[in-house]
C-alpha cells in the first residue's frame, strides 16, 4: 500500500473583522494567506502571511510588508481575492483550506461570494471549510459522507446549495433523515441536534450546505 499523502494545510484571511479566539483555527505550519483587507487579521491573530494577495481596494499599498510575498490583482477583474486566493492555493497542491474573516460583516454579497469559493474548494477535492466564533461551515457532495463531531457546538443544519439535494440521510441526530430531498423554498433541515458525539450525512444528488452552530 502506497504511503499516506500528508495534509497540506492552508489558512485565508479575509476582511471581516475577526478576534483573538479565531487563533484556535490555526495549527503550527499552516500556510497563511491574507487577501487584501484581511492583513489586519493577520496581526489580530498574532501571524505573519505567507502570501499576501489583493488588489488593494480596501487595504493601502502602502500597508504591503515588504517581506511578505505579494500577488497584485487588477481591480477590475472576475475573481474576489479570496476566491483568487483559493485557486492559487489548489494549484499549489493544499488539500485542506480555512477561511476566517468571510462570514458576516456589511456586504452580505461578500459573505455569498465566499460560499461559492467554499464550493469551489470541495468540488476539486479539498476539505474546506468557513469559520467565524459561531460557526463552522462545509458543503455536502453526493458520495462523500461528512462526519460531524459535536464538540462543543450546539446545533447543526443542511441547506441545498446548489441544486435539490436528493437522497439526504442523517444519522446520529435528534432528527434523522432517511432518503428525504431537501429544496431551497423550504428549510427543512434547519436547528438539528446531536444525540450522539458525532452525526453523519449523506447525499445522492446536488450540493449542500453544512453548518454547525455554537
Amino acid at each position: 500500500m502506497p504511503p499516506k499523502t500528508a495534509e497540506k494545510r492552508a489558512v485565508i484571511l479575509a476582511a471581516v473583522p475577526v478576534t483573538p479566539a479565531m487563533g484556535r483555527c490555526l495549527r503550527p505550519g499552516d500556510f497563511v494567506v491574507a487577501c487584501d483587507g484581511g492583513l489586519r487579521n493577520a496581526a489580530v491573530l498574532g501571524v505573519k502571511p505567507d502570501l499576501l494577495i489583493a488588489d488593494f481596494d480596501s487595504l493601502p499599498a502602502a500597508d504591503c510588508p515588504p517581506d511578505v510575498p505579494l500577488v497584485r490583482l487588477p481591480t477590475v477583474k472576475d475573481d474576489t481575492d479570496t476566491h483568487h486566493a483559493a485557486r492559487w492555493l489548489l494549484d499549489h497542491g493544499y488539500t485542506d483550506v480555512t477561511v476566517l474573516g468571510g462570514l458576516g460583516g456589511a456586504r452580505l454579497e461578500h459573505t455569498l461570494a465566499n460560499l461559492a469559493t467554499l464550493l469551489f474548494l470541495a468540488k476539486n477535492g479539498v476539505t474546506a471549510r468557513l469559520a467565524d466564533e459561531h460557526s463552522e461551515l462545509c458543503c455536502l457532495l453526493p458520495g462523500a459522507p461528512c462526519t460531524l463531531a459535536k464538540a462543543d457546538y450546539r446545533f447543526f443544519s443542511l441547506f441545498p446549495l446548489e441544486g435539490t439535494l436528493t437522497g439526504v440521510d442523517i444519522t446520529g441526530a435528534q432528527y434523522p433523515l432517511r432518503g428525504a430531498v431537501l429544496t431551497a423554498d423550504f428549510p427543512l433541515g434547519v436547528s438539528n441536534a446531536f444525540l450522539a458525539d458525532t452525526v453523519t450525512l449523506r447525499c445522492q444528488g446536488g450540493c449542500g450546505l453544512v453548518v454547525r452552530t455554537r
